[in-house]
């Protein structure tokens, strides 16, 4: 990719190059980014027991895997599919609208991050496990 292309330009590449990605890896690789998800969503969890007042918050956390749609109440809602070799960590429900609120703040209310945060922390494992998956993945790909 050239640094010299339009976004648009860079974006179109970036796509023909991971539609080139053979199944067999995006198979291999799907496990690891639930996984790595879950993750996501546990340490956000983690955060948002800090702003807890009755649990609407954690419990409206949810992963979206593979080819899924998010949650209808959730940024997006109803109306985001994960790609191939994606992954989404997504907060609301029906009783809770408001996630971004707590996690940006408002004019009235200081900001309590959680899903930025938990991100943060388990960045570091996610890319480790994620670059262990795609090698391996490459490499029996490549055997075969």
């Amino acid at each position: 990719m050239s640094r010299n292309n339009t976004l648009s330009q860079q974006s179109a590449e970036l796509s023909k190059r991971l539609s080139a990605i053979p199944q067999e890896i995006l198979d291999a690789l799907r496990p690891a980014l639930i996984k790595s998800g879950e993750e996501v969503a546990a340490a956000a969890a983690t955060f948002a027991e800090a702003s807890r007042d009755s649990g609407a918050l954690i419990d409206s956390i949810a992963v979206t895997g593979p080819g899924e749609t998010t949650p209808a109440y959730a940024e997006g809602g109803g109306k985001r599919t994960a790609g191939p070799n994606q992954v989404l960590v997504t907060v609301g429900n029906e009783t809770m609208r408001h996630g971004h609120f707590i996690e940006f703040g408002t004019v009235n209310i200081e900001p309590q991050p959680f899903l930025r945060p938990g991100f943060r922390t388990v960045k570091p494992r996610i890319e480790r496990r994620t670059s262990r998956t795609v090698a391996t993945a490459v490499r029996k790909y490549n055997a075969r």
